[in-house]
C-alpha cells in the first residue's frame, strides 16, 4: 500500500521547509557546513543531490567542496539506506574474532556487498572501522543494537529473525 502522489509531494514539501529552517539557522557562520549536511540527512535520511546544490547555492560554497566533504566523513550517505541499517565492525577484536567470516555469511544470505541494499529495501549492509565494542568481538549494530560475540550463523539467524518480524508486521519499506 503505498503513498498517493499528493502524500508525497506534501512529504517532500514538508522536508524542503526543514531544510529551509536548518539553512537559515546556520547562513552566515563560517564552519557550519558539517551541522548543516548532518541536519540535513538527518531530514531526508541520506544526502540528495539536490540537497548538496541547494545547501551549497544558499550558503554560497562551492558543490565540489560540499561533495568533498560528504564523501570525506563516513557518517554521509549518498544514497538511500535500507529500513535496518547493519554496521559490522572491522576493528582489531573482531577482525581477529571472525568478522570477515561473518561478512561472508551476511553477505551470501542477503545477496549484497558492504555498501549495498537488498532489492527489498529493508537491509542496508556497512562496514565500519570500530563500533566500540570490543568485548562483544566480533560484533555488529543493526539500527543501533549491539549484536555480540557473533558467529556466521549467530549473524544470520539475527537477520532472518528481524525480516521475520518485520513481516510479521505487515512491514514495508517507506
Amino acid at each position: 500500500m503505498g503513498c498517493s502522489c499528493q502524500d508525497e509531494q506534501n512529504l517532500l514539501d514538508e522536508k524542503n521547509g526543514l531544510l529551509n529552517n536548518v539553512i537559515t539557522a546556520y547562513k552566515g557562520q563560517a564552519g557550519s557546513l558539517v551541522a548543516v549536511l548532518q541536519d540535513a540527512q538527518g531530514i531526508y535520511g541520506y544526502l540528495p543531490q539536490s540537497v548538496m546544490r541547494l545547501v551549497g547555492k544558499e550558503l554560497g560554497i562551492k558543490p565540489a567542496k560540499i561533495y568533498g566533504v560528504a564523501t570525506f566523513y563516513t557518517q554521509f550517505r549518498l544514497a538511500p539506506v535500507g529500513k535496518y541499517l547493519i554496521m559490522l565492525c572491522q576493528g582489531t577484536a573482531c577482525h581477529v574474532n571472525g568478522a570477515e567470516r561473518i561478512q561472508t555469511a551476511i553477505c551470501q544470505e542477503l545477496k549484497i556487498k558492504p555498501g549495498e541494499t537488498t532489492d527489498d529495501g529493508f537491509f542496508t549492509l556497512d562496514t565500519v572501522a570500530c563500533l566500540g565494542c570490543c568485548s562483544l568481538a566480533p560484533v555488529m549494530m543493526v539500527n543501533g543494537q549491539a549484536y555480540g560475540p557473533l558467529t556466521p550463523d549467530g549473524a544470520v539467524k539475527i537477520i532472518k529473525n528481524v525480516y521475520q518480524k518485520e513481516m510479521q508486521s505487515g512491514g514495508e519499506v517507506q
